[in-house]
């Protein structure tokens, strides 16, 4: 397979190094590793079942206090820094996560001052390392990338995450053995500078990955970039499993590896956008309208943190033209819908406690207390329709916080998360 390193500048990501045939080819080669994979699983198959069950029992069925869980995936923007700073202000969000490329070790000083500015409005800021080829073949190479991030920016990030969808071979990682040659001197470099790490960043519904990488590695948080857009919205399902039940078994894998319970970050996550061409970091299905990405955006928010198992999501990222919340094409950026979904949501839910999901044969309904007050967000996975709902309505608000009309207690259900006040009679 070749090694050329190719970058997509459009997408925010690397080209496919080879193409499919080739890709399944190298996996071949790789076979070894996926015995020792195999072997990594089946020692903790029955105890992960049991526990992934028990919590998959309790799914929705425990109060939550959902802290403050959503964040959002920023970069530096040449000549704009200004105007990154006031939008991502605006969400009402404060913890950012920026990636760094090892290929940009020689421009960190242009990221320190992006990090600064945030830092200095009170943003808090988590890097995220990417790798390529390159480091895996040079390790000292990326031990000195490292240790320069380390030293620059110990004093202002409050965490690290190390590598990056290494479980895609576009990233430069071949299999699990050479994440762990990148994973373990960044590990010893945390522990001299005193940093805390997240990882292992692995993409997508591959949780095979993570025991013999936790066995190794304790991170202080567990990471994972958990994208379900390929089967578009987040309640459907995969093999079986949703965004909820997913993320339930995710939660069951890292406890079982670590054999205590950790905290799970979803350090990226977003739905690209159709008609956006080059700019789309997806082909064909997953591709969606801004009235999905936005629907789909809060629904996946609301089931993920109401399930008590994930204590921080990042939506990645906020400006970008084939999947951001902003389209930053031209001089004029636009904001979509996708940007006052995120932005209603953290104002509503932000430093609530989830108590309950009513239970309806169309509708989803979670409901949480805030600041005195009793909410529902409230959407159908189907057609939309017209329901009596079980309390008294108050005030109803749009997924993008505009107040609507309510008649008495009837609402119209449909796929755009609804924001109903209620006091129970």
């Amino acid at each position: 397979m070749p090694e050329t390193f190719r970058w997509n500048p459009y997408a925010d990501q690397p080209h496919n190094v080879a193409a499919r045939p080739e890709r399944l080819r190298h996996h071949f080669r790789f076979a070894g590793s996926y015995f020792s994979l195999l072997a990594a699983n089946l020692r903790r198959l029955i105890p992960g079942v049991s526990l992934y069950r028990k919590y998959r029992k309790r799914l929705f069925r425990d109060p939550v206090p959902i802290g403050h869980p959503f964040a959002l995936g920023v970069s530096p923007s040449e000549g704009r820094n200004k105007d990154v700073l006031h939008s991502f202000l605006e969400t009402g969000t404060r913890h950012a996560l920026v990636r760094i490329p090892s290929w940009e070790a020689d421009r960190l000083s242009f990221y320190s001052e992006f990090i600064d500015l945030l830092s200095d409005n009170r943003i808090d800021c988590t890097l995220a390392l990417l790798q390529r080829r390159d480091d895996v073949l040079d390790l000292p190479q990326w031990e000195h990338f490292v240790e320069s991030v380390f030293e620059r920016f110990k004093d202002r990030c409050s965490f690290f995450e190390i590598g990056h969808a290494w479980n895609r071979t576009k990233w430069g990682v071949w299999d699990y053995k050479e994440y762990l040659k990148l994973a373990r001197p960044a590990w010893t470099l945390g522990e001299k500078h005193g940093v805390k790490l997240v990882g292992p960043a692995v993409i997508d519904f591959e949780f095979h990955l993570y025991p013999p990488v936790l066995q190794e590695i304790p991170f202080a948080k567990v990471s994972s970039l958990l994208y379900v857009d390929r089967v578009g919205a987040p309640e459907n399902r995969q093999y079986g499993w949703n965004a909820a039940s997913k993320v339930a078994l995710l939660k069951a894998v890292v406890d079982v590896c670590s054999q205590k319970s950790r905290d799970l970050w979803i350090t990226e996550f977003n739905w690209p956008l159709e008609g956006t061409g080059k700019y789309s970091p997806a082909s064909g299905k997953p591709n969606v309208t801004e009235g999905d990405q936005a629907d789909f955006l809060v629904r996946y928010c609301v089931l993920v943190a109401a399930s008590g198992f994930v204590e921080r999501l990042y939506w990645w990222q906020l400006a970008a033209p084939g999947y951001g919340l902003i389209d930053n094409r031209g001089k004029e950026w636009r904001k979509r819908p996708s940007f006052f979904a995120l932005k209603t949501l953290v104002s509503l839910l932000d430093g609530c406690t989830f108590t309950s999901k009513i239970p309806h044969p169309r509708a989803e309904i979670f409901v949480f207390v805030s600041e005195g007050e009793r909410l529902a967000v409230c959407w159908t996975t189907g057609s939309e329709f017209t329901m009596d709902f079980p309390g008294r309505i108050v005030r109803v608000l749009s997924r993008e916080g505009e107040f609507l009309e309510a008649s008495g207690e009837r609402i119209i259900v449909s796929g755009s998360p609804k924001y109903i006040f209620f006091q129970d009679e």
